[in-house]
């Protein structure tokens, strides 16, 4: 349970980075997903969660 909230902290963090230094690129981006297809926001999601996987099995591995 610490390393999940560690994490969730980390994700925490790196999001509100992202916010405080690039609001104007972050609304940007949000809009263009708007328009984006389910199919490229879902592969695009399945590819961030598998380099997180193996990140992660790398640094635990």
């Amino acid at each position: 349970m610490n390393d999940f909230v560690t994490a969730l902290g980390l994700v925490l963090v790196i999001e509100g980075t992202l916010y405080a230094l690039l609001p104007g690129a972050l609304k940007r981006m949000m809009a263009q997903t708007k328009d984006a297809p389910d199919q490229m926001l879902r592969l695009g999601g399945l590819a961030a969660l598998a380099l997180g996987v193996f990140i992660v099995w790398l640094v635990r591995g």
